[in-house]
């Protein structure tokens, strides 16, 4: 992990975006006008630093690319780019991206340019105007994640200046980004809304429900009555799936880019976006829904659409990997598509692991916080760090869904914060909720 944050720092322009693909062989890659993936590198560098406590990669110096900056009418430009001989920490690669990113609309949210996490929305705001509530959700994520790091560098006044715009998004987010019974998706160049209630096309997009909570930006009421349309309009049980968006993009007048010219059903255009599903999952556990995590999360496992000789015929793709899409739409409904995806297999795991059988890593120590269904009597997990191995045994004599009341390791009361040990030990870990 922290060998693909100093290999992708290496690939941010000295202006703060990013090269959204490139070839090694040539070191030729694509500058675009995409809104989110400058703000991944802080993403992982959050998620690195938080796993493992070492706080010594922000001090690491790498390059920038220098190339031409794209024209007003310029969506993307597939060039050879220079290295520069100037070279920043980390922590400035960073603070780059995120102020690349603070370049908010007229509804106070950030600008989607020629797309955010969704590709396909190359034509929602590529004119200057149009806002992603979505990439509102996930900038917050950043900000509050990277506020605490600039305090601990002393760093007070952009502190300051980051939590004050922090405060005006959720404020924004949660009036001109919400629609009554979920949140919006965008908001395109001509002022039309994507993710609205009134649309025949694109009524309700997932990954805003899901990153409301994963933000912690939603409005509390609203994260449990955005959560609650997803799953009636957006969890299909018939297939096997959770879509990305419903209904798809097909006649309507709304023109939001190239994710209209895939089928109804098919890809991003209203189909299963894996990625997105396990963001579901991740969301109900969060809210402590147990019960509800793990159907979604059985419902979506490949094997689940292999079951049976009729049921792999419809599926047609391998069972024991993940897709990145399913199709969502009539006669192709619960096909797989691209498969031996990793983006989407690692954000599985993650939601399995971490968020419903509970073991989180945060600086080093371990804690156990499970959501499970309340059914569940018990589970083993056995988990090795360096040399050591931890025997971990977690008791439900309550049914409960959350909440652990006492942990015992190797026959002692602790409080549920282990800090790891990886010197040939084997550990007794005995979790009661």
């Amino acid at each position: 992990m922290k060998q693909q944050i100093i290999k992708h720092s290496k690939h941010q322009f000295l202006e703060g975006d990013v090269e959204h693909w490139w070839h090694e062989e040539t070191k030729r890659g694509i500058r675009t006008k995409f809104s989110d993936d400058l703000l991944w590198l802080c993403f992982v560098t959050i998620e690195y630093m938080n796993f493992t406590g070492d706080k010594s990669i922000l001090e690491i110096e790498t390059p920038y690319l220098q190339g031409k900056i794209l024209e007003e009418n310029e969506d993307e430009r597939y060039d050879a780019h220079l290295v520069t001989k100037e070279k920043e920490s980390i922590y400035q690669h960073c603070i780059r991206a995120i102020e690349k990113s603070l370049n908010f609309g007229e509804n106070g949210l950030p600008k989607i340019g020629s797309g955010d996490w969704n590709d396909g929305f190359s034509t929602v705001g590529n004119q200057g105007k149009g806002e992603s509530v979505w990439l509102g959700f996930f900038l917050y994520y950043i900000l509050d994640n990277f506020i605490p790091i600039c305090q601990e560098r002393q760093d007070e006044k952009l502190a300051d200046q980051y939590e004050q715009i922090k405060l005006n998004l959720k404020r924004a987010l949660n009036t001109n980004g919400w629609d009554g019974r979920w949140y919006k998706r965008a908001f395109m160049d001509d002022g039309s809304i994507l993710g609205s209630m009134e649309n025949d096309e694109c009524r309700i997009d997932s990954i805003a429900q899901s990153w409301s909570i994963l933000s912690k930006a939603g409005d509390n009421d609203k994260k449990y009555i955005s959560m609650e349309s997803l799953e009636n309009h957006l969890v299909d049980r018939e297939n096997g799936i959770i879509k990305l968006l419903d209904p798809p993009f097909e006649k309507g007048k709304l023109e939001p880019g190239y994710i209209k010219a895939y089928l109804p059903g098919v890809r991003e255009n209203g189909g299963q976006y894996t990625h997105a599903s396990c963001w579901v999952i991740i969301a109900e556990s969060l809210l402590g829904f147990g019960d509800k995590a793990l159907e979604l999360y059985r419902m979506i496992n490949p094997i689940e659409h292999a079951r049976t000789k009729e049921a792999s015929k419809k599926y047609k793709v391998e069972p024991y990997v993940i897709a990145a899409d399913i199709y969502g739409a009539s006669n192709l409904a619960g096909r797989g598509g691209w498969t031996w995806y990793t983006g989407s297999s690692s954000w599985y795991y993650k939601a399995g692991i971490e968020s419903i059988l509970g073991l989180k890593i945060e600086k080093g120590s371990m804690k156990i916080e499970p959501c499970i269904p309340k059914d569940w009597k018990e589970y083993q997990i056995q988990y090795k760090w360096k040399e050591s191995i931890y025997n971990i045994y977690v008791k439900n004599p309550n049914s409960k869904n959350t909440g652990v009341t006492k942990v015992m390791l190797d026959g002692k009361e602790i409080e549920n914060k282990i800090k790891l040990d990886g010197s040939r030990r084997v550990y007794h870990l005995e979790v009661t909720m």
